[in-house]
């Protein structure tokens, strides 16, 4: 039988999430295993800006920052969540791919070395990408937990909602994708 593991879905937290960390988040799981999870918070910012980010990454200097592609100078820098937060992963398409990309699913890979921030600088790279520093991590059994004690929603993820550039509707359009009203949505979970 084999194990009904989340790669390339999203968490959806639910309104009565404990963590504060992950309240009203939505994150796409990039890995999911009995070793554990990982995956990245998509619809909170970080207040540093991409071309801030290269600048500091030393991959160039302020006056070549300036006259980054729009494409580039627009590219926002997501929190992917509390864990090594200075780490950063690029989430994208899978019409790029590097040495060191992870494939989640044929759609969708997770890269996580400067080569893909030089493509995307110069106006290149995947057709869609989100960047996050830092990402969110689950031990053994510990994510497996959190849902059966209805902490997460689950369902399979989309392009269009993961690369929303409103990240304010990424969780009611993550809800939407159930059939759910993020208006209807109660705080309190029961069994029955």
């Amino acid at each position: 039988m084999t194990e009904p593991w989340l790669d390339g879905q999203f968490l959806i937290a639910m309104p009565g999430m404990r963590d504060s960390r992950f309240e009203r988040t939505v994150v796409y799981l990039c890995a999911h295993s009995s070793e554990g999870a990982m995956g990245l918070v998509i619809n909170r910012s970080q207040e540093m800006v991409f071309p801030d980010l290269l600048v500091q990454l030393g991959l160039m200097d302020e006056h070549e920052a300036i006259k980054l592609p729009a494409k580039a100078r627009d590219f926002m820098v997501r929190d992917g969540g509390p864990v090594e937060r200075s780490r950063g992963f690029v989430l994208h398409t899978g019409d790029y791919q590097a040495e060191s990309s992870l494939e989640v699913t044929p759609e969708i890979s997770l890269t996580a070395t400067v080569d893909i921030l030089r493509a995307i600088s110069r106006g290149g790279g995947p057709t869609r990408a989100l960047m996050a520093l830092g990402y969110s991590g689950w031990g053994p059994g510990q994510l497996e937990t959190e849902i059966a004690d209805n902490g997460w929603l689950t369902c399979p993820a989309t392009s269009e909602v993961m690369f929303s550039p409103d990240m304010t509707q990424i969780y009611p359009r993550a809800l939407a994708l159930l059939g759910i009203d993020n208006v209807n949505l109660s705080h309190y979970a029961g069994r029955a």
